[in-house]
């Protein structure tokens, strides 16, 4: 099997596993399982979902489309890839056995260390054709190394003022922000503004680069103003909300001349994933200027189907969107197989009816409404297809043999 392709067999495995997390863990909320530890396991669905698919997905595609061929073959990238994944195994193990303790520690540690080695790679072996794309990959490799100063933040915090202080807490908030506003989302568009041949208009480019970088540092400000009562906080989390609207406004322009001509290089199932990513990516920003009104503000942080729904928005709708669609996009994934295709409107009718679920059931809680009826029981029969889809589509992946997925 071409290693590349083996790659992304492991990454679909590694999200098949941290979906079934997920679905044990709402399975837990209808009928309580005294072998499993829900906290434990929501440790290991975050982290395997996290570390495992998004890191690892992110991986394969930087080395497939930034590192130049012959730099590639190297066996470097191989050996960092299974490593990687040992340690995610590790995590997968651990996690659910014994929580934030000494091994699961140790994995998640190994694999800040290896990333580490990625980001080295990355700066040393990538093409410096100074292109919108590789601009984007650059900061995005930035905003990773920074992100993991909150997690070496950690012990100290612990071991000072405790798992409860403010400190610990902003420490998560930290790390967790720039991981996924700074490293996954603007490694994403960086993959996905190298579907456009780099046809993209500088000017334009140059202006949404500076607002997404400035609007990523300032709403830093927001999780932790959960933990810290100061309005300058606010402020600044309000200043960099409009910057991204911004920034999403200048994406848009930038992409305007291209996306007719885009589309129609597109297949139909392509076109859906990468209709969910804009819309999720849409939203994204439309609920963050919600957070502008400082009651919705306090209360997306307490009810934790607002937190969740948010959570699924940008990890299941705009990073795996862009990223099954610049899979299909290159047939890295076969779009002619109709398991796919079933695999895949499942998946995606999996995560809109969740996250509707997920968010109405956070509105009955803010106007004081109690539970929707049945609302475990739907979520989790809703939760299966997230699964079955992720099945169908390792079912079509390892039955897809195709010439055309080497570069």
């Amino acid at each position: 099997m071409n290693s590349q392709k083996a790659w992304i067999l492991c990454c679909f495995f590694n999200f098949l596993i941290a979906c079934v997390f997920g679905l044990l863990m709402r399975f837990m909320y209808l009928f309580p399982l005294d072998f499993l530890n829900y906290s434990f396991l929501l440790h290991a669905h975050s982290h395997v979902a996290m570390l495992g698919w998004v890191y690892m997905i992110v991986y394969v595609l930087v080395v497939h489309f930034f590192i130049p061929k012959e730099k590639s073959q190297k066996p470097i990238y191989n050996r960092l890839f299974w490593l990687t994944e040992f340690s995610v195994i590790g995590m997968m193990i651990a996690f659910p056995i014994q929580g934030y303790a000494l091994f699961s520690i140790v994995f998640s540690t190994m694999h800040i260390l290896l990333s580490y080695v990625f980001c080295r790679l990355v700066w040393k072996d990538c093409l410096r054709d100074k292109s919108p794309s590789q601009r984007l990959l650059s900061v995005s490799v930035l905003f990773m190394v920074l992100s993991t100063l909150g997690v070496w933040c950690l012990g100290p915090a612990v071991s000072t003022l405790g798992k409860q202080s403010a400190f610990y807490q902003i420490a998560i908030q930290f790390f967790l922000h720039f991981q996924f506003n700074g490293w996954f989302i603007l490694a994403i568009l960086a993959l996905f503004l190298k579907q456009f041949q780099n046809k993209i208009d500088e000017v334009k480019f140059k202006k949404f680069y500076f607002l997404m970088v400035v609007s990523t540092l300032l709403t830093v400000c927001f999780p932790v103003r959960w933990f810290i009562e100061n309005d300058i906080l606010s402020y600044i989390n309000i200043c960099g909300v409009i910057i991204q609207l911004c920034a999403f406004i200048y994406f848009y322009k930038m992409l305007q001349p291209q996306i007719n001509h885009f589309k129609n290089s597109l297949d139909k199932i392509t076109k859906m994933v990468y209709g969910l990513a804009l819309c999720s990516f849409f939203l994204k920003v439309g609920i963050q200027l919600l957070t502008l009104f400082p009651n919705l503000a306090e209360v997306s942080h307490q009810i934790r189907n607002f937190v969740i729904g948010f959570i699924h928005l940008t990890t299941l709708g705009i990073i795996t969107g862009f990223l099954f669609g610049i899979l299909l996009q290159n047939k890295m994934l076969s779009a002619d197989s109709s398991i796919l295709k079933i695999g895949v409107k499942c998946f995606i009718s999996g995560y809109v009816f969740t996250e509707v679920l997920l968010f109405l059931q956070g509105w009955f809680f803010f106007f004081g409404e109690g539970a929707i009826p049945g609302y475990f029981q739907s979520i989790l029969i809703l939760s299966i297809l997230l699964v079955l889809g992720l099945v169908l589509i390792m079912a079509s992946l390892v039955n897809f043999h195709s010439n055309n997925f080497n570069k």
